[in-house]
């Protein structure tokens, strides 16, 4: 469920005007923003937009971006984007980032959105960009882990919930086949996880599961834990195997690194708040005995610290 708390009817040319005069004059007022745009849901914040537009013929998006800066800035940023063009967005920031592409991301939008969700990212990224997110994947990877992320990007899945128990059984066994031999490169492995619906991925873990008794989660690594493709592998299997875990420890590891790591904090926020955030919410306060909200006021500050806080449900 969503955590976002946001009015019935909202007057959209109301909070364009009172959004310009936060803008203006001597100073910005980051509370009128957060008051605002952490509370209102995709279609009014594009209503809002489009009224901003027609009053002040200015994106409101280049006036935020010119008065805010740092966490806020990016975080209220991707908050008002649309979700296919925010997802474009994030793809485009980790496939770019140097020295190295952050695979994280480009995994956990292909396994996580659906067949149809990720056309229409794939779409708005080209529109964008004015390149392909393959060919911007393919330019900054190299081997294995080219192979597989171009692959999990490229590919449309049958959303549907059938599967087929016999290939879930002769699929586990390959699987087996691949760790004992400590094959994990192996085209097969690559072909299950990356071509087959989310549900067949299922059926053939757990089978997996039933006959070894434990995850292949569990089985899949290497004498190099630095291995950017095997690290990769299990996030694909985690996001498609239960998100909303992954997406808890993803937060938890970003409040408890050196300094917060904002922006896997800022990501897993404004991408779940109007779908699945109270959940993520309550695994975490489970796992850690403390709320996210707690844990957020205490290792964040100042106006990024209240937008997220008001993304994460607070009046």
């Amino acid at each position: 469920m969503a955590t976002l708390i946001f009015p019935d009817h909202p007057s959209p040319v109301e909070d364009a005007e009172a959004l310009r005069k936060a803008c203006q004059g001597w100073g910005t007022d980051e509370k009128a923003i957060v008051s605002i745009l952490g509370h209102r849901n995709e279609t009014q914040r594009k209503l809002i937009r489009q009224a901003y537009e027609d009053l002040y013929h200015e994106d409101l998006l280049k006036t935020l971006e010119s008065e805010l800066s740092g966490h806020f800035e990016k975080a209220v940023y991707r908050w008002i984007l649309d979700p296919h063009d925010r997802d474009a967005v994030l793809l485009h920031v980790a496939i770019k980032k140097s020295p190295v592409l952050d695979y994280r991301v480009v995994v956990e939008i292909s396994c996580i959105r659906s067949p149809e969700e990720l056309l229409a990212i794939k779409r708005a990224y080209q529109i964008r960009f004015k390149h392909s997110v393959e060919e911007d994947l393919a330019q900054h990877t190299t081997a294995h882990i080219r192979q597989f992320l171009v692959g999990l990007v490229s590919i449309y899945r049958y959303n549907g919930a059938e599967i087929n128990e016999k290939v879930a059984d002769s699929e586990a066994q390959i699987l087996q086949n691949a760790i004992k031999e400590k094959a994990f490169k192996d085209e097969e492995v690559a072909r299950i996880i990356t071509t087959r619906s989310k549900n067949q991925v299922l059926a053939t873990l757990n089978r997996f599961k039933d006959d070894h008794g434990s995850s292949i989660t569990k089985h899949l690594k290497d004498d190099d834990p630095s291995s950017d493709y095997l690290s990769a592998l299990r996030i694909a299997i985690r996001c498609i195997t239960d998100h909303q875990k992954y997406y808890e420890k993803v937060i938890r590891r970003a409040l408890s690194a050196v300094g917060t790591d904002e922006e896997s904090l800022t990501r897993v926020v404004v991408t779940s708040a109007e779908k699945d955030l109270k959940e993520i919410k309550e695994l975490f306060h489970k796992r850690n005995s403390v709320t996210l909200e707690h844990a957020v006021a205490k290792d964040t500050s100042g106006d990024y610290k209240a937008f997220v806080l008001a993304l994460l449900g607070n009046e």
